[in-house]
């Protein structure tokens, strides 16, 4: 009844204006339109619409084809470098079981009896021009020795088979040195089972059973079989990996985002003349999801090509020392069918969330009128979110478990969209209080006034990637503190250490004076390194006798170990006894008698002693850490007074002093020391050391920003191309009415600088608070690294304007009035 009372008033109105125009001889009017209800759009609908705007984005013309092409490059990028992080963890895990095969740690002992499937093994790795090579001497037992994984034969006495890349490193012209000291003939390569990666540089050599002969260890199997135990890492270097997976993969996520809203303008104008014939809003926006649709299809596909193209070309490149083979570069199938499903469902969702804030109507698109101003209050939910996620942990600490880490990496995202989300709504808040100015800054800023958000998005990923790294430069300014120790070295008293193991006396001699003689060392001080046994000791077992070192070498060299005044070839001096030593048990004091001599399993002999006396004369002395920061307690012994021949089974120890004007100085002492002995060590002195787990992590983050930056550089250059291609025809306008080609490119420098210098403010304030929350979570001091703060947000700098710059060509071919042309 109510539906019947509400419609005969209007029936009877209709009446009545009938008869007053029939009355008034004019022709009757037709009764309103009324609305139709509005129909649920079913399957065949959407898929009809989608198909038309596939059809637009592929075969409307050349404008919409190069929109479609851009927008496909511009996803590929980002699908080729986030298919390249799906494969990290199987490129890993492959290095890992490869590496653990070749592995001798589980099986390598002194208990393995010979046996014609045992092998003694000997240690050859060295270091030529900051390359590390690993070399393994192999002296086999029987005929039937195990075999290492990629070799089919254990080389011989004098042969080595070496990896690809270290065959290659040696056939070159300039490697001679590194041939010196690897004096082996080549008779193979070692396969790809046997190598962690195409680069590594890596030899097995045959020796004689002598080379090996103070090693005493063999093995009868390679590989590690043992059950993993997993280490539990230091909250901070865990909190680096977290945000540093974080902030490299962020702002590809962003980039795809900005992707497929290229060429938006010129859409949304061909959107409405399809208005104009008949199209309804809703089926404009079906037809822009099916036009975005394909450019995520095709940018998927371009993606695919990039990561396979990168894929077969990735085995020959080498990134701060790793490399990896291409087989081993396979994405996880189920991160791949993410990626393959987020992408086009992300394109489809951000061209319907761009075409809520325009009305797109039969005329034209209501867009360039006074935009409203962009809202705050949803864009500061997302670092509160974030900071909600992160407070709880500030008191609980990070913890190690998947639902801590998800819940840091969550909260880290949050905070880092927060940053992009206010960029547009900053840049909006400044540009609109500018005014006058030189006509390339007028131009720049109504330019940015109209229409703020593409150049806002532009430099959205650099401006996530700067936060995200100023936040990892703090980080890693605690985690380097954390795992970086003293060695106790002092490399301004040594630039190089040398052990050489020797068996006479003869032989020190002979290795110190190679080592004196060698090009490029500007001093040696050489000091050969015996034991001495305790012959008034009462202990049961030859075992339990205390021994005591005694080192023999020229004053000069003894001076470096203890304080030492007046000196002359002769003379004795004893120490007092280190920290480490026993002083009830300790025994060489002026006046003691000695025991030099040792028997086969290196036990102070009492069979065959060879006594000597301390002279009562003898002044007892303060210890001095040597370069290396050891002290060596005992007897100091100049030649003239203990013949290095008497003692048993001496070492030789090296300090050198290198001439920093000699190209190769420290190659040079290498090769000296493979040529007195294969089993010689030799390295430079640091004083400090980082721990492999940091390193292996900040190598690991290193490679990550670089193909991100790489990443955001093309990308760049890519959306500057979208940028200036919308504004063709308006720049050929403003060129054919007489504007300075001068003038409009210091425009389009103002117009990309304004936000980017908002940009990297915003990214230095939400940098440092983000920063400053995970430094507190993993209890550890706040500090701003400004140095580090200015380098990253630099960089950022850097690149945008060698983008810009890269743009400039474009920029000057489209000025021409030839471009007022179109189809």
């Amino acid at each position: 009844m109510s539906g019947t009372g509400n419609v005969t008033p209007l029936r009877g109105a209709e009446e009545r204006a009938q008869e007053h125009a029939h009355e008034a001889g004019q022709a009757p009017q037709a009764p309103p339109a009324r609305p139709e209800p509005r129909q649920r759009v079913g399957p065949a609908r959407w898929a009809a619409d989608l198909a038309t705007g596939a059809r637009f984005a592929v075969s409307g013309g050349r404008e919409s084809w190069t929109r479609t092409l851009l927008t496909a490059v511009g996803v590929g990028l980002g699908v080729a470098l986030l298919l390249i992080a799906a494969a990290v963890p199987h490129i890993v895990s492959a290095r890992d079981d490869r590496t653990s095969a070749r592995s001798y740690t589980s099986s390598y002992s002194s208990d393995v009896k010979p046996g014609p499937n045992t092998v003694r093994l000997g240690f050859g790795s060295t270091t030529f021009r900051g390359s590390d090579i690993t070399g393994l001497l192999l002296a086999p037992d029987g005929d039937r020795p195990a075999l290492p994984p990629g070799v089919d034969r254990i080389p011989a006495t004098g042969e080595m088979v070496v990896s690809p890349a270290l065959k290659k490193l040696l056939a070159d012209g300039d490697n001679k040195l590194l041939r010196e000291r690897l004096d082996y003939k080549i008779v193979g390569t070692i396969g790809d089972e046997g190598l962690a990666g195409p680069a590594e540089l890596f030899y097995y050599a045959g020796v004689g059973p002598d080379a090996v002969e103070g090693v005493g260890n063999r093995l009868d199997h390679w590989g590690d079989n043992s059950p993993k135990q997993e280490q539990e890492l230091d909250p901070v270097l865990l909190m680096l990996i977290v945000v540093g997976c974080v902030v490299l993969l962020l702002p590809v996520a962003i980039f795809i985002a900005t992707a497929v809203r290229f060429g938006g303008e010129r859409r949304d104008r061909r959107l409405a003349a399809l208005r104009l014939v008949g199209a309804d809003s809703r089926m404009t926006r079906r037809i822009a999801a099916g036009e975005a649709l394909v450019g995520s299809l095709l940018g998927l596909v371009v993606g695919t090509g990039i990561f396979l193209l990168v894929r077969q070309f990735i085995g020959g490149v080498a990134v701060f020392g790793t490399s990896v083979f291409s087989s081993d570069v396979q994405p996880s199938a189920a991160i791949t069918t993410l990626i393959m499903v987020a992408v086009p469902t992300c394109a489809v969702v951000v061209t319907q969330i761009a075409l809520r804030s325009i009305t797109i109507e039969p005329l034209g698109v209501v867009r360039n009128t006074a935009p409203k101003p962009r809202r705050l209050w949803w864009r500061l939910l997302f670092p509160v979110l974030g900071l909600a996620l992160l407070l709880p942990r500030l008191s609980s600490g990070t913890g190690s478990s998947d639902g801590d880490m998800y819940q840091v990496a969550a909260g880290a995202v949050l905070i880092l969209v927060g940053i992009t989300a206010l960029l547009p709504w900053l840049v909006e808040a400044v540009v609109k209080r500018f005014g006058g100015g030189p006509v390339p800054w007028q131009l720049a800023t109504r330019r940015l006034q109209l229409s703020s958000g593409a150049a806002s998005r532009a430099v959205s990923g650099i401006t996530v990637a700067v936060a995200g790294a100023i936040a990892i430069t703090m980080l890693f300014a605690a985690a380097e503190s954390d795992n970086t120790t003293s060695t106790g070295q002092d490399p301004t008293r040594a630039d190089v250490v040398a052990y050489i193991p020797v068996d006479t006396g003869a032989q020190a001699r002979d290795a110190i004076a190679q080592y004196t003689g060698t090009k490029g060392v500007r001093d040696a001080l050489g000091v050969t390194e015996g034991m001495v046994s305790d012959t008034n000791s009462k202990a049961k077992a030859p075992g339990d006798i205390p021994v005591q070192s005694v080192m023999v070498g020229d004053c000069r060299t003894l001076k470096e170990l203890a304080r030492i005044g007046d000196c002359r070839d002769g003379d004795v001096f004893v120490t007092k006894p280190a920290e480490f030593d026993d002083k009830d048990t300790y025994f060489t004091k002026p006046g003691a008698t000695v025991n030099l001599s040792f028997d086969e399993d290196y036990n102070p002999s009492r069979s065959k002693t060879r006594l000597w006396t301390i002279p009562e004369s003898t002044p007892v002395v303060d210890l001095k850490k040597d370069p290396q920061g050891s002290e060596h307690s005992g007897i100091l012994a100049t030649p003239g007074a203990l013949d290095i021949a008497d003692l048993d089974e001496p070492s030789v120890q090296m300090m050198l002093r290198l001439d920093p004007k000699v190209p190769d100085a420290i190659e040079y002492a290498r090769n000296t020391a493979a040529r007195v002995s294969s089993q010689s060590d030799t390295y430079e002195l640091q004083s400090t050391k980082q721990s492999d787990e940091f390193r292996t992590i900040k190598r690991g983050l290193f490679i990550g920003a670089s193909a991100t930056l790489l990443l955001i550089g093309a990308s760049m250059i890519v959306s500057m191309l979208e940028q200036l291609r919308e504004r063709k025809k308006l720049l050929s306008v403003l060129v054919a009415f007489g504007t300075r080609r001068a003038t409009l490119g210091w425009s389009v420098l103002w117009q990309t600088a304004i936000p980017v210098v908002l940009g990297l403010a915003l990214s230095v304030a939400g940098g440092i608070a983000l920063g400053a929350i995970l430094l507190k979570m993993v209890d550890e001091p706040i500090a701003v690294d400004w140095a580090s703060v200015i380098t990253m947000t630099g960089i950022g700098a850097g690149v945008i304007l060698l983008v810009t710059l890269v743009s400039m060509g474009p920029l000057w071919r489209m000025m021409r009035p030839e471009g007022l042309r179109t189809e």
